[in-house]
């Protein structure tokens, strides 16, 4: 049978980030991906210009019809948006069997929008944390779980990667994209292990949607069966492929998608300027 995963997350038209990157991912890596759509977003390459919510009511809805009639072998959670909704998603997954949970704590868009309420950080980090096998934050995200600085070196990024562990999560990915320097190291954190994850930083304005790829890569990699640690080393790979081959794609006058098809189209394909 072929794997499955479902994204609970916000929609980008534009097609690089939310669920529609999370399927897109979930496709390339071969699983066959579901979407509950928490929020309905007006974006583009540019940034994000509106936000209209789902009701909580109706998010709990989508999860509950997909657990009556398909299997689900994991689960990625990116933009809650609201503490009704993360609220509602808990409780929701608490009825559920017990499923393989990534959580990516989207909290602000590339261009600088907030996509967490102030309220709802509260109940990510008690509801939502407890539940994930995996938490996947950048080094901003990770300061604001904390409510601490940002880190600005590996010792201090560390340090808030095992302060969030505590909270709940099974293990951590802290992601050190936002270093200085041309590295861009990652580093995952359990309870037995401290794994860094080495690589170079790739010159590139497309970075729209990165932070959603990656986490639903390590999403796919789980529902294949695969460990938390085998997951996210082969989810950076993917990545690192992605943010890679983004400029052949010319998609938009900002900041661009990574090409999630990037192993998977044909060199004239990967040549089309839209």
């Amino acid at each position: 049978m072929i794997p499955t995963a479902l994204s609970i997350a916000g929609s980008d038209p534009s097609g690089g980030a939310g669920i529609q990157a999370d399927l897109k991912t979930f496709s390339a890596l071969g699983v066959y991906g579901m979407a509950a759509v928490t929020a309905l977003t007006a974006q583009n390459t540019q940034g994000v210009s509106g936000i209209h919510l789902t009701p909580a009511t109706f998010v709990a809805e989508q999860i509950t019809a997909l657990f009556a009639d398909i299997r689900i072998d994991a689960i990625k959670i990116g933009m809650i948006a609201h503490a009704a909704i993360a609220h509602a998603v808990a409780e929701t997954l608490a009825a559920q069997r017990r499923v393989p949970v990534v959580l990516d704590p989207v909290m602000v868009a590339k261009g600088g929008h907030a996509l967490l309420e102030e309220d709802a950080v509260s109940a990510v980090q008690k509801r939502l944390l407890p539940l994930a096998d995996i938490l996947t934050p950048n080094l901003e995200e990770a300061a604001r779980l904390l409510e601490r600085g940002i880190a600005s070196d590996r010792t201090e990024m560390e340090a808030q990667g095992r302060a969030l562990l505590a909270l709940g999560p099974k293990a951590v990915l802290m992601k050190g994209g936002h270093l200085d320097g041309t590295e861009s190291p990652d580093l995952i954190i359990t309870a037995e292990e401290s794994l860094w994850l080495e690589s170079q930083r790739i010159d590139t304005d497309n970075t729209h949607g990165t932070g959603c790829t990656l986490s639903s890569a390590i999403t796919a990699g789980i529902a294949r069966g695969e460990s938390v640690t085998e997951a996210v080393t082969h989810a950076k790979v993917y990545i690192e492929g992605a943010i890679a081959a983004s400029d052949t794609l010319q998609i938009g006058s900002g900041h661009g998608p990574t090409h999630h098809f990037h192993a998977l189209w044909s060199s004239n394909n990967r040549d089309l300027v839209l």
